[in-house]
Parts: structure tokens; sequence; C-alpha cells
């Protein structure tokens, strides 16, 4: 069971198209909380992965951020992997093209 702001996270995230990644920042805005750090802690415990897609989020600085509560390593990795798979890259360590964010408004 997910709490109701889990639910709004996971339900905005899915209106991100694959093969765009947005923000934790555009995410908290979008769901009405003023905490992107809270969005990541959404994010950690989806229990719908792959089908919410939260290897589509990614930070402000357009850096790849966080991943199953790590931001480093094996994990972080997959996350790269995965957004590759979906034609999303990233070049010194940062969003490789700036067409695939994703921040609708």
């Amino acid at each position: 069971m997910v709490s109701e702001f889990q639910a709004r996270v996971y339900k905005t995230l899915q209106t991100v198209p694959r093969g765009r990644v947005t923000t934790y920042q555009w995410l908290a805005k979008r769901v009405g909380c003023g905490s992107a750090r809270a969005i990541g802690q959404a994010l950690r415990k989806n229990p719908f992965a792959p089908r919410v897609p939260c290897h589509r989020v990614i930070g402000s600085d357009l850096g790849p951020g966080g991943f199953q509560g790590q931001t480093g390593g094996a994990v972080l990795q997959e996350k790269i992997k995965l957004l590759r798979s979906e034609g999303v890259t990233f070049r010194s360590g940062v969003l490789a093209e700036p067409g695939a964010l994703y921040i609708p408004d």
C-alpha cells in the first residue's frame, strides 16, 4: 500500500514519456510539494517500477540524481543503463541532449 502522496507522485511520473526525463523539482511542484527530497523518498519506495518509471527523474543540475536510494555505484549505473535503452544519454555527468528534458507547463 502506498500513501496518498506517493500515489500522486507515481501518477504524475507516468506522464513522462519514454525517451524523456524530468526533474525531482518539477515533480515536487507538479504534485504541490515544496521538497524535491520528498519526491526522492517516494521514488525510493516505488513498488511499481518499471511501470512507474522512477529512472526518468534526474537532478535539477541535469545530472542523473539517485536511484533506489543510492547516488552512486552499480545501482546508479543501472539507472543510466535504463535511460540509455530509452535513448537518453549523459555526457560528463550531465544530460547530453537537453531536448530530452520534459518540463511541461
